[in-house]
């Protein structure tokens, strides 16, 4: 027998994680149709989930070995990019950092 870890974040700040027994040559999905794992995702599209091992995305088809950490991702709820951008114009960063004080007609930035 082989031990994996199966970890989920439902929420934020929220982690589950349960040591499965599996036999070895398991695959993702096998691993993830296991009784404990249905009874974890039973609100959650199986098919929209994206998984992992050790923070790495793999396939359903991944042959799971002994110590792995399979990893059940959520979906992203706001663009990074956005996310950081607008958090940005919230904090005022054109006013701090390089262009706090600005000299009358220099370049901005030096």
């Amino acid at each position: 027998m082989m031990h994996i870890n199966l970890v989920w974040s439902p929420a934020c700040r929220q982690v589950i994680e349960i040591v499965m027994s599996l036999v070895p040559g398991t695959t993702v999905a096998q691993a993830l149709s296991q009784s404990e794992a249905i009874e974890l995702l039973a609100n959650v599209d199986p098919a929209s989930m994206e998984v992992g091992v050790w923070g790495r995305r793999v396939e359903r088809q991944q042959v799971l070995q002994d110590g792995d950490r399979l990893e059940i991702y959520r979906p992203l709820k706001v663009d990074p990019k956005v996310a950081r951008r607008e958090r940005f114009s919230r904090q005022g960063a054109k006013t701090t950092g390089l262009f706090a004080k600005r000299r009358p007609g220099a370049k901005a930035g030096y």
